[in-house]
């Protein structure tokens, strides 16, 4: 059977750009969520968002390749960048590669930058519209931009499974490894959603916190009051296990097992059983062959929502038995907020990193015991604690539930 490692990773978030600053942040127990200043949030009852500080695609792209690419696809493109880079591997388009992939995802892609360009229409017609529009709208400009800024002329793919695309991404390509249809892929997910319309359908709907930025996002705390909707975006590079090993490649961890399914119940409500979450869950260990007692940590959806957060913990609980209650489950949103699609490539990069470093990252900002969320939620600091099996989450808008489970090499 062939085996898909992860040797590299390219993280972009509020909180660090790139794997040193990231895992920085990490560790520093520092928080990228603050007040919206990227457009007029007054109108909202929601004002907090986690945006990237400073972004600067100049560094990462000449500028005739930037007009070629919104905020969302640059965050996408970036981030292989990165990835490549800490993978050691180097290609071009001057060289295509027909054994290299591209497996993405995203929740909206270029939607929200399309906002802009309807206001322009309406303000100034159709000549104010720019003429890349039509290139830029949809998801899937993130794996065909980065085929061709590499000559990846593999598979390439976007999914648009809502906030499950990461874990999709990443599960897809394990599969194209493990089929034979590549021997790389690169996996990840982008968003870039801080946009009025886009923000302000989700305030709409009060799925958003209204809190103080400071605690509007507290994953598993009795007092949580919604979400936080941040961007960013991250990849990480899968290689075949010898194709890495051949080049003395740096090997974070092992896809060990994968699952996907739906609620097939409600578009925002989980279903209140949570027969299919649960499965998932069995799925993923059931694929990995591997038994609950063996899961060292899960690093949670976690979105900061009352009913998602008691779901999951009920869900974790029914799927892994008495062992539960000694698994350190951490939701890791109140560092980068939630990027929607993006979240859960961004929560795989922490995995491989908490492999790396032996460390489960905590959940911040908890201050009060929830009754329904009574597991072990590692409170507001880090703890040492050497890992062999991860299991990562994500639960996505239309009942996706999909999940992942690591190894360490």
């Amino acid at each position: 059977m062939r085996r898909a490692v992860i040797t590299g990773v390219g993280p972009i978030t509020s909180i660090g750009v790139g794997k040193e600053a990231f895992w920085k942040g990490i560790c520093d127990c520092k928080t990228g969520i603050g007040p919206v200043t990227s457009f007029d949030a007054s109108l909202f009852k929601t004002r907090s968002a986690s945006e990237i500080p400073a972004w600067k695609p100049e560094e990462f792209f000449p500028p005739q390749r930037l007009k070629r690419l919104d905020r969302f696809a640059q965050f996408a493109v970036a981030s292989v960048k990165l990835a490549l880079r800490d993978s050691g591997l180097e290609y071009t388009p001057d060289n295509p590669q027909a054994r290299v992939g591209v497996s993405f995802g995203t929740a909206l892609g270029g939607a929200s930058d399309a906002e802009y360009h309807h206001r322009d229409f309406i303000q100034g017609g159709p000549r104010s519209v720019h003429q890349t529009l039509a290139l830029k709208v949809f998801g899937g400009t993130s794996h065909c931009n980065t085929a061709i800024e590499f000559g990846f002329r593999g598979v390439g793919t976007t999914n648009s499974n809502s906030c499950a695309s990461g874990n999709v991404a990443i599960g897809e390509a394990f599969r194209y490894i493990r089929d034979g249809w590549a021997d790389v892929m690169v996996a990840g997910a982008a968003e870039s959603p801080l946009r009025p319309l886009t923000f302000g359908a989700f305030a709409f709907i009060r799925t958003m916190s209204i809190s103080d930025p400071s605690v509007a996002c507290r994953p598993f705390d009795r007092d949580r009051d919604g979400f936080v909707m941040g961007e960013g975006a991250a990849s990480l590079i899968l290689e075949e296990y010898e194709h890495a090993k051949s080049r003395g490649a740096h090997i974070y961890a092992e896809v060990l097992g994968y699952s996907l399914n739906n609620d097939a119940f409600h578009m925002t409500r989980p279903l209140p059983t949570g027969d299919s979450c649960v499965r998932a869950i069995r799925d993923a260990l059931d694929f990995a062959q591997i038994n609950p007692d063996q899961i060292d940590y899960i690093n949670g959806h976690a979105s900061s929502t009352q009913l998602n957060d008691a779901n999951e913990c009920f869900c974790i609980r029914k799927a892994l038995g008495d062992h539960a209650k000694s698994i350190p489950v951490s939701g890791t949103k109140a560092y980068y907020g939630h990027p929607l699609g993006a979240s859960a490539a961004i929560e795989a990069v922490i995995c491989a990193l908490a492999f790396e470093h032996s460390m489960v990252p905590p959940t911040l900002n908890y201050a009060t015991p929830d009754p329904a969320c009574d597991l072990d939620v590692v409170p507001n600091q880090p703890r040492e604690k050497r890992l062999n099996h991860i299991l990562s989450n994500a639960f996505g808008f239309g009942g996706i539930n999909s999940c992942i489970v690591f190894k360490r090499v």
